[in-house]
């Protein structure tokens, strides 16, 4: 008999293989990406100590989009987080997409971060 997974384990353990891979350091922190239906975030973490950096989301009050479920809300946040992060003098990140497929969304939020001037 067949057991069929939930989607939610699949993508613990597609999250787990990622993230045994990468690290972040406070020099090159960690940009960790996590999306909903209708919202989207990001957040800068250094595992060294444990710490998060910058964040920013679709329900953040400097967001200006009306709908967070789109490119453009993604576009916007990366565009926030990489101003936050270069105010803090951090200029070169390690992209995590958290188990999520590199495209739609999360790649207009990886590309907009690096037009703002971040390094990945």
């Amino acid at each position: 008999m067949k057991i069929i997974k939930k989607r939610s384990q699949v993508r613990a353990k597609k999250k787990l293989k990622i993230r045994s891979r990468l690290s972040g350091s406070s020099e090159r922190p960690r940009l960790s990406v996590y999306r909903t239906a209708r919202h989207i975030y990001v957040q800068a973490i250094d595992d060294q100590c444990g710490v998060t950096l910058a964040c920013a989301g679709s329900t953040d009050p400097d967001f200006d989009g009306a709908n967070g479920g789109n490119i453009e809300a993604a576009k916007e946040v990366g565009k926030i987080l990489a101003s936050r992060l270069l105010d803090k003098g951090v200029k070169e990140v390690v992209f995590d997409r958290n188990a999520f497929l590199y495209h739609g969304r999360i790649k207009a939020l990886a590309d907009a971060a690096r037009e703002a001037g971040l390094k990945f």
